[in-house]
């Protein structure tokens, strides 16, 4: 089965309200960590607001890190940090040096 036929306007709206609808479930899920979103699928918020901000700056555009990352986590990093992160365990380390061993 094939993607219907969009013309570039639609697909960038279905695009961004995709990425909307992927932040909104993000904040809500506090209780997914980091560490284990990089564990298993390779990315996490930060990854996501670098991506962010990487479109940003292909626009033309400057938006800071800590921008970028309040427009992901929904407040300020810091302050998502010192509500929700969790310290990761050992295993989570492991797995993601593991995973990944140039990071």
């Amino acid at each position: 089965m094939s993607a219907p036929d969009l013309d570039p306007k639609a697909q960038t709206e279905l695009e961004a309200a995709a990425f909307r609808k992927l932040v909104a479930h993000l904040r809500e899920r506090t209780d997914v960590q980091n560490i284990d979103m990089m564990n298993l699928a390779g990315f996490c918020r930060n990854c996501l607001s670098r991506w962010y901000r990487e479109a940003a700056a292909e626009q033309g555009l400057t938006i800071t890190d800590p921008d970028a990352r309040e427009i992901v986590y929904g407040m300020p990093y810091k302050e998502w940090q010192a509500k929700h992160q969790k310290e990761a365990s050992a295993d989570q380390k492991a797995a993601f040096a593991k995973a990944n061993p140039n990071h």
